[in-house]
């Protein structure tokens, strides 16, 4: 099934489950920006629209109804996705609406929906960006299609461990995150730079390795 045909039977099925306004929110609503995120980003990360719910109600602290792009409810999981736009949520935006967006946000949070922006621009010019983003953001949720061994698993906690801290790693941050001994850890990391996750960072005499870098092939990783 093509894309066009998926999104057809997706709308349609959604739309006829729909009346009132929360049916004209999604006729009027899911247009090109939305639109534009299923075909460049979704779908060829997906490959299909299972659990995903476009122009979702919540209500607001204020019990005001607000339509979010998309939810993705697989089961015990709450996403929101928006597509966010320069002109709407930055150059119009005035201070009013600007509180009302972070306040919305914040309450979302404290109703257990996790609230994952896109830009339009990154979604129209750099689409792989955001499927290697959503990639790590699903990954958390989902297992893998694939058997993972321990040490598949222990590689990706290290990558996460390596974006969590903004910085190289050092094989004690892993010894201590792990609670391993050291020897245990420089043999992780070693294998993580062997299959070109990790980049080794040299000391002065460039004779030891002190530091560990994270490479762009580990965000593929996930």
């Amino acid at each position: 099934m093509t894309f066009d045909e998926a999104h057809a039977t997706f709308i349609r099925r959604h739309t006829e489950k729909r009346s009132g306004e929360r049916r004209g929110r999604l006729e009027r609503g899911h247009q090109h920006a939305e639109i534009l995120f299923l075909r460049n980003v979704w779908w060829p990360l997906r490959g299909n629209f299972k659990d995903l719910h476009p122009e979702y109600e919540v209500l607001d602290w204020r019990r005001r109804p607000y339509f979010a792009d998309f939810a993705w409810l697989p089961g015990y999981m709450k996403l929101i996705f928006e597509i966010k736009g320069y002109a709407t949520h930055v150059r119009d935006m005035d201070r009013q609406k600007y509180c009302n967006e972070l306040n919305r946000e914040t309450f979302l949070h404290a109703m257990d929906f996790h609230v994952i922006s896109f830009a339009y621009d990154d979604i129209e010019q750099r689409p792989d960006l955001c499927i290697t983003l959503l990639r790590m953001v699903l990954s958390k949720y989902q297992p893998s299609h694939h058997p993972v061994s321990r040490a598949q698993l222990a590689e990706k906690e290290v990558i996460r461990l390596a974006i969590e801290q903004s910085r190289s790693l050092r094989p004690k941050d892993v010894e201590r995150h792990f609670e391993i001994d050291h020897k245990t850890s420089v043999l992780m990391l070693k294998r993580m730079c062997a299959k070109g996750l990790l980049r080794p960072s040299y000391g002065g005499s460039r004779e030891r390795i002190v530091r560990y870098e994270l490479a762009r092939e580990a965000i593929d990783y996930f």
